[in-house]
């Protein structure tokens, strides 16, 4: 970051300046994980009933609105340039992309794998990854520059990087949104999970069913079962739960089993109701 403000102060490269901006965003977002993923591992305490899991969900939004704000900045300073260019020196711009690409990509190689398993990493990954792409951006404007002396590309290729910084900012927005108004999760479908209850041995009616994400994959179920008056409600309850587990990789699970009410008929004699009595009797 210090090397992209120095050279692109000195080589007048608003491509190397952004980048530098993003890098700053980049160290206070991969703290912001470190701090969230540390708090996350704490234990479950007092009114924390979930511990601190969902900071991690936060670390992810507040990562998708510095990526959006400063995308917002470069594009407006990128506008500026290509109305009016500085020279700007295109080798100096080259060598230090092409430094900040090798870089990226052994950090983005580091997080790769974990980001698939956590939003918060996946926030830091996305910030990284950018950053391959902001230095290539750069390095290709730097050796277009140098071929062809027009400076209008240094701003061109700032531009690109704000749409890419845009596009994984709406990213990290909307599934850390999605999180926090509960929404169930892509591979848990409510209806197909409310079916498959209702499917098993046993079981009357599932109301009051409620699947969501607490974290990253850490999803969470609850439901209301009714069995038949004559079911074990203990054996319904934990047949239940590992269908749960094996077909939709449910294990936060809470079920509450109560006997259905015994059946009952209407009949019509004129103007009186009667009521036939439990079962039938």
């Amino acid at each position: 970051m210090a090397a992209e403000i120095v050279a692109g102060t000195i080589g007048h490269s608003l491509a190397l300046l952004a980048d530098a901006g993003h890098l700053l965003t980049d160290a206070a977002a991969l703290a912001f994980a470190l701090v969230a993923s540390a708090m996350a591992a704490r234990p479950a305490a007092g009114r924390w009933t979930f511990g601190y899991s969902r900071l991690e969900i936060l670390a992810a939004q507040a990562n998708g609105i510095t990526l959006g704000l400063i995308a917002l900045w470069v594009v407006w300073s990128a506008v500026h340039r290509l109305v009016d260019p500085q020279d700007v020196r295109g080798g100096l711009v080259l060598a230090v992309a092409l430094g900040g690409v090798a870089a990226s990509v052994a950090a983005s190689l580091v997080l790769a794998r974990a980001s698939r398993e956590s939003l918060n990493v996946r926030g830091a990954f996305l910030h990284v990854l950018t950053d391959v792409a902001a230095f290539g951006a750069a390095a290709l404007a730097g050796g277009l520059i140098l071929a062809t002396g027009w400076d209008r590309f240094d701003p061109i290729a700032s531009l690109a990087v704000a749409a890419l910084m845009l596009w994984s900012s709406v990213q990290l927005l909307r599934e850390s949104t999605l999180i926090f108004l509960e929404r169930a999760p892509r591979d848990a479908d409510p209806d197909a999970i409310g079916r498959a209850l209702v499917a098993e041995q046993d079981v009357v009616e599932v109301h009051d069913l409620h699947v969501w994400t607490v974290t990253s994959g850490f999803p969470a179920f609850s439901a209301h079962v009714l069995v038949t008056p004559g079911a074990d409600c203990h054996a319904a309850r934990r047949r239940l739960e590992l269908m749960l587990s094996e077909r939709f990789g449910l294990t936060h699970t809470t079920l509450q089993v109560e006997h259905a009410e015994p059946a009952r008929a209407t009949v019509e004699l004129g103007e009186a109701v009667a009521r036939r009595g439990p079962l039938g009797r």
